[in-house]
């Protein structure tokens, strides 16, 4: 992020010999290296400020900020105070025919030109940085020289326009913007009405001749709650949150789109951990959608983006060495059949494993600590992949797969997993990921029922992004909401209250 020149802006600068603007913006920019190369591109003139004082480019940056609550961010972060009370200072000076101190025209350039570098990185790449919050949280950012940005829109003379191009262009990003403006209407207003039939009309879920129990449905469908149309305890609880509380929700999630690329890919996978839930999008329609089990607690799904390259039919599955020690040495403790039962075999580690006969070690005394094996797993029914996974190498080892549990999808919570995803429709992401190649649905299950692992390339790999949205715009328009699982909303609801 771009340092604030902040209140030390507002302190007299000292004179060093040469009394002007430039002179005074040369000494306060050494510290700065964003500012410092921006003003020396252009010799240290003011950029905000002409003979008669600050020109129109200077209001146009402070409209510009503003209305940066509309962004989700906070105007008085860009010192849109400190910026209105100078320029008036100096308008005043102007309008009694009096000359402003060149340190006081050198402070205000720089205010304006720092509020709108740091504006626009924000608006770029988010005021957070989410690798800073979260270890397991790789950002794909945007970038841009700034400079050049700003430069740009001075000779152009269009701020706004300037600024706005920094801003997500996705849909689903000026959906949610748009979300965010009426709730803070709601919430300016004293928040929700009591009569629920009311509620339900404000928030959409209720048109005229609808019956309550239909708009409790749409409630419900918006909550990932169960469409029961009655108000049980869940829907109760999320009835109960408040519109101020739904803002910064929204709020919230608007900093996260800044955090992704620019383009996510014409076709794209989107995994949401927060709703436990897939979507194909390919040109803005979502083609494909089923549940999915993300990582339970301890052993969250990371947050990243990477492109599927290849799928595996029938895969065996290497055990990771945590799941080994921590699940399998007990439950073999307990029945020493049980890697027999679920075709997995035992090797020796190191670069020339051999296979070990489990029956010939005394498991009464592994421990974690004395365990010197790798387990593998044969393909087949009871493989814990299931019959297909979907690959992306990546640094944390996750893929999507297939899995036995097929109960798991039917729970409302599905956070059982150890980080890898589990897919409910495995087959139809495979057919869908392999058209426009001779894996076809009817190639593809005859690979399957062969029982052999097999790897077959994408014809054209495929961008996935798993992302973490606790508030999100269907393409229709419809405002989603689901439960922070992995408590992350309020770290980043502190970290963007934190002044710069």
């Amino acid at each position: 992020m771009i340092a604030g020149v902040g209140a030390l802006l507002l302190v007299a600068l000292v004179q060093r010999g040469d009394d002007s603007v430039a002179a005074h913006i040369r000494a306060r920019v050494q510290d700065n290296p964003s500012l410092l190369s921006f003003y020396s591109q252009r010799a240290f003139r003011p950029a905000w400020s002409g003979e008669h004082g600050p020109n129109r480019l200077a209001d146009d940056l402070v409209a510009a900020i503003s209305r940066a609550d509309l962004e989700g961010l906070e105007p008085e972060d860009y010192y849109l105070s400190q910026i209105r009370s100078s320029l008036d200072s100096l308008r005043d000076d102007a309008a009694h025919g009096r000359a402003s101190p060149p340190a006081r025209v050198a402070a205000l350039d720089l205010f304006l030109s720092d509020a709108f570098l740091l504006y626009a990185s924000h608006l770029l790449g988010g005021r957070v940085d989410p690798e800073t919050l979260h270890p397991r949280w790789d950002a794909n950012r945007r970038g841009a020289d700034l400079g050049i940005v700003l430069q740009d829109a001075l000779e152009s003379r269009k701020i706004a326009r300037a600024l706005q191009r920094l801003v997500p262009t996705d849909e689903g990003y000026r959906r949610l913007r748009e979300a965010l403006v009426r709730e803070r209407v709601i919430a300016a207003q004293g928040g929700w009405p009591n009569d629920l039939h009311e509620r339900l009309r404000l928030e959409g879920d209720l048109a005229g001749g609808d019956s309550l129990q239909l708009g409790l449905r749409r409630f419900q469908r918006r909550h990932g709650l169960e469409e029961s149309g009655v108000v049980d305890a869940a829907t109760r609880a999320e009835l109960n949150v408040s519109a101020a509380a739904r803002v910064e929700q929204l709020r919230i999630n608007l900093e996260r789109w800044r955090w992704l690329p620019q383009d996510l890919g014409r076709r794209h996978i989107i995994v949401n951990i927060a709703s436990q839930e897939l979507q194909v999008i390919e040109d803005g329609e979502v083609v494909i959608g089923m549940r999915v089990v993300v990582g339970r607690e301890l052993k969250r799904t990371p947050v990243f983006s990477d492109t599927v390259r290849y799928i595996v039919l029938n895969p065996n599955w290497h055990v990771p060495q945590t799941i080994a020690v921590e699940e399998l040495i007990p439950k073999i403790q307990r029945d020493p059949t049980y890697l027999e039962r679920f075709g997995m075999h035992l090797f020796t580690a190191g670069p020339d494993p051999q296979e070990v006969d489990p029956s010939t070690i005394d498991w009464s005394t592994v421990t974690a600590d004395s365990f010197p094996y790798r387990v593998r797993q044969d393909p087949g029914r009871l493989n814990a992949l299931g019959r297909i996974k979907f690959m992306f190498p990546n640094r944390y080892d996750i893929y999507l797969h297939d899995t036995p549990s097929r109960g798991l999808f039917d729970q409302a919570q599905r956070d059982f997993s150890h980080g890898c995803i589990r897919v409910e429709k495995p087959l139809d992401l495979a057919v869908y990921l392999m058209k426009k190649s001779r894996w076809d649905r009817a190639a593809i299950e005859g690979a399957l029922d062969e029982g052999t692992e097999r790897t077959i390339y994408l014809p054209r790999p495929v961008p996935i992004h798993l992302l973490y949205w606790t508030a999100w715009a269907d393409a229709d328009g419809t405002i989603q909401f689901r439960p922070d699982i992995n408590d992350l909303d309020q770290t980043l609801a502190v970290a963007l209250a934190k002044k710069n």
